[in-house]
């Protein structure tokens, strides 16, 4: 049996990584009524999201972890990875690591971030179940890889981190494929989309590698 303080400790430990990744959470509206989440990628004010979250857009506003609201432009979107890249006018702003999505395995526990049925911050926990182009009858048709995981992915999750247990981004929340899987963008999908669509628009301030 295990040992209490050790339980306490282990969710303590938990707790500290999930309020950390919060920080990096972000709510979009669209201007039409939609509403989805999204990540900030680097302080200066890049954020990423799903394209479907911003698609038909009208005044597009970020909503941060501290309540300020703030309009956003799109400095590149693919439909086809359904991703897209925001940037508001800010600076300083808290962010999250990504981790490895290549080096998931099945079993391995994850967190999704989001803001699903307007509730907001919320958490939602499952484990990897597979990666790859085709997740059961799910193929991808540019040959992108898909991240199926058992947790509960609802409106508003869209375009929120998946993260793992150290608080690392390794995915994008983008749809449910069943009423207990979840499908996320591999965060390597992500940065392939923020060099090849992004590439040399995105003016960083700070020497930290962020697109990588």
């Amino acid at each position: 049996m295990m040992d209490d303080s050790l339980l306490r400790q282990l969710y303590d430990d938990l707790a500290g990584v999930i309020a950390a990744a919060r920080r990096s959470l972000v709510q979009i509206a669209n201007g039409r009524g939609g509403a989805g989440a999204g990540t900030i990628w680097h302080s200066d004010g890049l954020i990423v999201t799903n394209h479907h979250v911003i698609a038909g857009r009208g005044d597009l506003r970020v909503t941060l972890h501290s309540g300020e609201t703030l309009p956003a432009r799109v400095l590149a979107a693919s439909p086809e990875r359904d991703l897209a890249a925001l940037v508001v006018e800010a600076d300083g702003l808290p962010t999250i690591a990504p981790g490895d999505s290549r080096a998931l395995r099945p079993g391995q526990w994850v967190l999704a971030l989001g803001h699903p049925w307007g509730v907001l911050d919320a958490v939602t926990g499952g484990v990897v179940i597979a990666l790859g182009p085709q997740i059961g009858d799910m193929r991808s048709p540019n040959g992108q890889d898909w991240l199926a995981v058992s947790v509960h992915v609802r409106p508003g999750h869209s375009g929120g981190p998946l993260i793992d247990a150290q608080g690392r981004m390794v995915g994008v929340n983008t749809i449910m494929n069943g009423p207990d899987v979840g499908v996320a963008v591999p965060v390597h999908v992500v940065k392939a989309f923020l060099k090849e669509d992004v590439g040399a628009k995105v003016k960083r301030s700070k020497p930290e590698p962020v697109i990588c």
